[in-house]
């Protein structure tokens, strides 16, 4: 839903104890989404083939459809039998600000799915553990390891459900680790390390900015910042880190540098920027290539044609 006016204005500091709000929106969009689809969906569009790992209700039919035809494998999603898929209900005001909530349904019985059997029936080389049910989340962290599969550690909205223990299990041996500038402060909070404990336990951390664009700290402690790729509008920011964290993977995975995959996940990051939905946007190779080029050179676009 879209609220046109700010949320700031109508939030008021000494009130926020007793808040009873209404907000009149004037646009209702119900679309597809959750972190897993969401990045599973742009990693289709890269010509990869991502299984889907999650759990989800009985009307899941056409979203599964859905995400096949766009190159996602969904042989390894649980269904419920009693529970509906979860749902993320979502207010964004003119300043970009959002107000949400978030029912798990299904998602609550993810933590039944058992990462060694997906293991043992596809090609696995990473695992992203995304924000899911908590316990999932701690369960799928530990198969990863026993199994010896590389994993990525993105707890992201979860974060502030998990506890101290439980974060610094799910950093404790990561590949990657994925969060934006404010959850980078939470996660130092959350765990109690400093910077350079947690950086001596993870691979590679990769921080959004926002507009500032992108941190990635490679183990050795080297920086590298990408900026973003300039924006046409900015129409709904729901699901861009999800963006991001295809194109970085997808690239990275494929051999390229650290700089290339910021840069690739930065166009896929502003093209779910620009789109209504977190899945409703498309992929063209020579607008890419072109915009990519503009922001980042010719030597970049060139690079990351290939997965275009």
């Amino acid at each position: 839903m879209r609220f046109p006016g700010k949320f700031a204005d109508v939030l008021l500091a000494d009130q926020l104890d007793h808040v009873s709000l209404s907000f009149l929106v004037d646009d209702l969009q119900i679309r597809r989404g959750g972190v897993a689809g969401n990045i599973a969906y742009a990693m289709g569009l890269l010509k990869q083939r991502p299984v889907l790992v999650g759990a989800v209700g009985a009307d899941f039919a056409d979203y599964r459809k859905w995400l096949e035809d766009s190159g996602v494998d969904c042989s390894a999603v649980h269904v419920s039998g009693t529970a509906h898929t979860a749902r993320f209900v979502c207010t964004t005001d003119e300043a970009m600000a959002q107000i949400a909530s978030f029912y798990p349904g299904a998602m609550s019985e993810a933590r039944d799915i058992d990462i060694a059997a997906i293991a043992a029936a596809h090609a696995v080389d990473l695992v992203l553990v995304g924000a899911n049910d908590p316990e999932a989340m701690v369960a799928h962290t530990r198969q990863a390891k026993a199994q010896g599969i590389a994993y990525a550690a993105d707890p992201s909205q979860q974060l502030a459900r998990l506890d101290g223990e439980q974060t610094t299990e799910l950093v404790d041996g990561a590949a990657y680790l994925f969060t934006n500038k404010y959850e980078w402060g939470l996660l130092l909070q959350k765990t109690g390390l400093s910077e350079a404990e947690i950086a001596a336990k993870v691979g590679i951390r990769v921080t959004t900015l926002g507009a500032d664009g992108v941190l990635v700290v490679d183990a050795d402690g080297t920086e590298v910042r990408v900026g973003v790729v300039p924006e046409v509008a900015k129409v709904d920011p729901t699901g861009v880190g999800d963006g991001f964290r295809a194109g970085f993977l997808t690239a990275h995975r494929a051999g390229l540098s650290l700089e290339r995959a910021a840069q690739l996940g930065s166009l896929i990051a502003v093209l779910v920027l620009e789109t209504t939905g977190t899945q409703e946007w498309t992929l063209n190779k020579d607008e890419a290539i072109e915009r990519l080029t503009k922001a980042y050179g010719t030597d970049a676009a060139d690079e990351l044609s290939a997965l275009l």
